[in-house]
């Protein structure tokens, strides 16, 4: 008896990400905002029991970290080079990958810039407050980049139906 193959999990295109985008801004976006935030990842991680580290930086600051079972330094790693591409493009470090494979080519191979310094690959999505544009990142990695993207976009969600 053979088992059936799962077959891999199908990206979101490029105009469903920028929809997410659109979507997920924040009327502000505070301390206590980060926070909650961050405590709602890390819910959501345990549940899914996600080795994951997580981080919210705001303005250059860095207002909530946390690193779960199974996570390592690496992961930090990950989140800086992540969070840096959302700083450096306004976008999700997801979207920006995509933007690059729709071209047909890659992030490392055409944007000029160091891959031991940033990284688009998923799991970094942008704090975006209304009227005044990304003020931040909230990142998350440990897990491969759709579900990293998919943990944050699922976080962002539920927080911002709560606002």
């Amino acid at each position: 008896m053979t088992t059936p193959k799962q077959s891999p999990e199908l990206a979101p295109s490029v105009e469903e990400l920028e929809a997410q985008e659109r979507r997920l801004v924040f009327p502000r976006f505070t301390y206590d905002d980060a926070w909650a935030l961050g405590s709602l990842l890390v819910e959501l991680a345990r549940e899914r029991q996600a080795p994951v580290a997580i981080d919210i930086h705001r303005a250059g600051q860095q207002l909530f970290h946390a690193a779960l079972p199974g996570s390592s330094p690496d992961n930090d790693a990950w989140i800086a080079r992540k969070r840096r591409v959302v700083e450096r493009y306004g976008a999700a470090s997801y979207l920006v990958g995509a933007r690059f494979r729709a071209k047909g080519t890659t992030f490392e191979e055409s944007s000029r810039l160091d891959p031991d310094v940033y990284a688009a690959h998923g799991g970094s999505f942008p704090v975006t407050v209304e009227g005044v544009g990304v003020v931040g990142a909230v990142t998350v990695s440990g897990l491969p980049q759709l579900q990293d993207h998919r943990l944050v976009v699922a976080a962002l969600e539920h927080f911002l139906s709560r606002a």
